[in-house]
Formats: C-alpha cells, structure tokens, sequence
C-alpha cells in the first residue's frame, strides 16, 4: 500500500502515527510523509528539518515532502489545499493520516479541515492524537506492543523537542508511553495507537 502521513509540524506524525507506520515499513509498505512547517517556533528550525529528515529515514520514507508554510500560521484555503492536492496526486494512498481536527493548536486544526477537503477521494483517512488534542476517542486501534521501543527511539531523533520542558511533567517520550498504554487498555491489547476514522472503506 502507499500510506501518506501528514502534519504540521516536524515530529507531530511520529508522535500519533510513528508505531504504525515502522509496522506498515516492515510489511514492506511504501510511506511518504508531509510537513507543512519547519516548526521554527519551537526550536531552531534548521535542526528541527534535519531531525525530521532522520525520522523520515528510520521509516524508510520513499519520499518527504515539505509544505513550507510558517509555524503557527498555516492557512486554511486554497494555498494549503492545491499543495495536499498535488501530493496526494503524486502519491495516490491508500491510507492518510493526520492531525485530530479537534485540536489547542491552530496549525493541527488548518492541517486537518483542509486534509479533509483534498483527500475526499481517498478511500481511508484516519486522524491520530497530539498531546493537545481534545476529546480524543478513537473507534480504530493498532497493537504497537512489539514496536512501542522502536516508537521511542524514533521519536526520540526529535532530540531538540524530547529536552522541552511541558507543563505535565512527563516529557515527550514519557507521554507516548503513557498514550500507549492507555490506548491499548481501551483496545483491549497492551500497547497500541489510537485512530479516528473520518473514512474507512474494507475492500473483500
């Protein structure tokens, strides 16, 4: 399959989805990834693109596209909309992921209404969590248990994110680890990555 992750900033799409896309790279499944800023308001955004074109590596990324809008900024409209459309073109997916559309940030929510505008015609599209979503209750689970290391050590390359202070106490890793454990108490397994599908078509 041809899976396209896609987020706002460097590191949002390990953080939701990283668990289920290194078990999709395993399978043998070809993964792109969109970034629509380099995240500069929260931290260099030189490093910030780097780290994230680590990431895209470990996930075998066949290609990493970058939407070039500011950080906080993003808009939502036309400009934003022709860019997912041009990728989703090129890519054809199978399955989308992307920000929670109920979200704190304004970037996650621009990012998501207008995913949803351009990938009307794909057959799944799923959002994933960010630790500011709000009223987060995914209907599709994934077991990451034998992964949810590996998710780690990824998220882990956001290196200028992971040494943040947040205002929960947990840093980056810690919260994930948590989600994980939540989400799979929820899903009736150990550890997993939770999802809402705005559309999910089974083809038998």
């Amino acid at each position: 399959m041809n899976i396209l992750a896609i987020g706002a900033h460097p590191d949002d799409i390990e953080y939701g989805c990283g668990g289920t896309l290194l078990k999709y790279r395993d399978r043998g499944d070809k993964i792109y990834l969109l970034v629509l800023t380099f995240g500069e308001l929260g931290g260099d955004s030189n490093i910030r693109k780097i780290e994230q074109e680590k990431a895209a590596k470990v996930l075998r990324t066949k290609k990493l596209f970058w939407g070039q809008f500011k950080d906080t900024k993003i808009p939502t409209g036309r400009a934003l909309i022709s860019k997912l459309d041009s990728v989703i073109k090129e890519v054809e997916p199978d399955e989308v992921y992307v920000n929670y559309y109920k979200d704190d940030h304004q970037d996650h929510r621009a990012c998501s209404e207008c995913v949803i505008a351009a990938a009307r015609y794909v057959k799944r599209v799923l959002f994933y969590e960010d630790y500011t979503s709000q009223n987060f209750e995914p209907n599709i689970f994934v077991n990451i248990e034998d992964i949810l290391e590996e998710k780690i050590k990824l998220l882990g390359i956001h290196k200028s994110q992971v040494k943040r202070s947040y205002p929960t106490g947990l840093d980056m890793l810690e919260a994930v680890r948590s989600i994980a454990s939540y989400r799979g108490f929820q899903g009736k397994i150990k550890y997993a990555e939770g999802f809402i599908s705005f559309r999910y078509a089974i083809e038998i």
